[in-house]
């Protein structure tokens, strides 16, 4: 009997035992290959050499000193990296050990903020409907997740919720992307002043939706919109980039694309990717000065925080993605999947939707692509894709509740920078193999 506590008390998983470039191998020695990254972890695949090695080293010198005593010069050499390829004014780096936590410290970050601006009042959070920004109760307040939300509800801060970024279901007909765009810009605009805008501390939002809904991108200049929505209230914009961003969408932050820079920005999982449990909530100048010209205490903190072999593992990541060029690895790749994924489903009459950006794509199934309706949700699509595709040798990352927490089914791919043009063939042989036995 196992006295590990699962994620699902009814599941028997395989064991997995070792790691092989892209691929998971289980006690059996049957292999797969991961066609997500898990969640979109793993970007450097399960057998980097470099990565392993500066762990290593790191441990044999230092493993860890609690920050309310040291810093450690990994973690000064990881913030001085992160800041150098930041968007403008992004200097101050904060560590954490996921990005769960990072979410928590940016929001903890916005209210103090204001707590030493003598703005106590800004407190309402707008968020997205179908956004995700992780599992501990404050970031699961601030997220637009309603299965993971309900349980909780009681336990949850009022959250403010406004439309996604969910172009194959919302758009008009007739309707621009840009005029779409603005159209969202405008309900945010119109939320912060039925709120009172003195009244508003921040807008979070995936720069690119992540699990929930199965990469949504956003339509042309949304974003620039938001950032001007947001400046002219005087409101902080947090990007949630632990998904998406650490080079997952073709660039190292993903709102590099959407030419804005937030005010606070959260990165994880590509960031360590799977070697070391590691994250970072990154912040514009102002909002640290706003402390350290203060109370000069962040009142927020976690044990692990800046831990020196996290962070050493985070150094070796960014200089594999630089001495490897993997981040335009990451474009071509992601080019190349796409077509692969469009010639395969494209014309399939349950498939709707094949979005995304970078190697960060989804998938999404319905039961009637004239109509987009779903799929019965008692069917479990999502989750019986999942079994079928670790049937075939492929890992990827399956969801209900796409379009509202309980209706819509997608499949997410997030497979390793380092993947080259064969695998592609293997990703979309073995997903349509699992399609084929699920759906038809």
């Amino acid at each position: 009997m196992s006295h590990v506590f699962p994620r699902h008390t009814r599941a028997t998983l395989p064991r997995a035992v070792a790691g092989d470039g892209c691929h998971l191998i289980d006690s059996d020695g049957k292999r797969y290959f991961d066609g997500s990254c898990g969640a979109a972890v793993s970007c450097l695949g399960h057998s980097d050499a470099g990565v392993r090695d500066a762990v290593k080293t790191q441990i044999d010198q230092l493993a860890f000193a609690h920050t309310g005593f040291f810093t450690s010069d990994p973690a000064e050499e990881l913030a001085d990296m992160l800041s150098a390829r930041a968007p403008q004014g992004l200097n101050r780096v904060y560590f954490v050990s996921g990005g769960s936590e990072a979410v928590e410290a940016a929001l903890k970050l916005a209210r103090q903020y204001y707590v030493e601006k003598g703005e106590p009042d800004r407190r309402h959070i707008i968020a997205r409907r179908q956004s995700y920004h992780g599992n501990t109760l404050g970031a699961l307040a601030a997220g637009g997740n309603e299965w993971r939300r309900a349980p909780f509800a009681p336990l949850l801060i009022d959250t403010h919720l406004v439309s996604p970024c969910y172009d194959y279901r919302d758009r008009a007909a007739g309707e621009s992307p840009e005029e779409y765009g603005a159209r969202l810009a405008a309900e945010l605009d119109a939320r912060i002043e039925l709120l009172g805008p003195q009244n508003v501390m921040c807008f979070i939002a995936e720069t690119v939706g992540g699990a929930t809904a199965g990469a949504l991108t956003p339509p042309p200049g949304y974003f620039r919109r938001v950032r001007e929505v947001c400046d002219r209230h005087g409101v902080l914009l947090i990007l949630d980039e632990v998904m998406c961003g650490m080079g997952r969408t073709g660039s190292l932050f993903a709102c590099e694309q959407e030419g804005i820079s937030p005010d606070i920005v959260t990165i994880a999982k590509g960031l360590g990717a799977g070697y070391q449990p590691i994250g970072a909530m990154m912040c514009q100048d102002r909002i640290y000065d706003a402390i350290r010209d203060g109370s000069g205490f962040f009142q927020h903190g976690h044990t692990y925080l800046g831990h020196a072999t996290a962070a050493a593992a985070g150094v070796a990541v960014l200089k594999a993605f630089d001495d490897r060029d993997l981040i335009a690895n990451v474009r071509d790749k992601g080019a190349k999947l796409r077509a692969a994924l469009d010639a395969e489903f494209g014309q399939h009459p349950h498939v709707g939707d094949i979005r995304g950006r970078g190697l960060f794509l989804g998938v999404e199934f319905v039961a009637d692509r004239a109509t987009k309706a779903p799929f019965d949700a008692s069917r479990s699509v999502a989750g019986q894709l999942k079994a079928a595709a670790m049937a075939e040798g492929l890992i990827c990352y399956p969801m209900s509740g796409t379009i509202d927490g309980r209706q819509g089914d997608h499949v997410l791919l997030a497979p390793p920078f380092i993947m080259e043009d064969a695998h592609v063939d293997e990703i979309v042989t073995k997903l349509s193999r699992a399609v084929k036995t699920v759906i038809g």
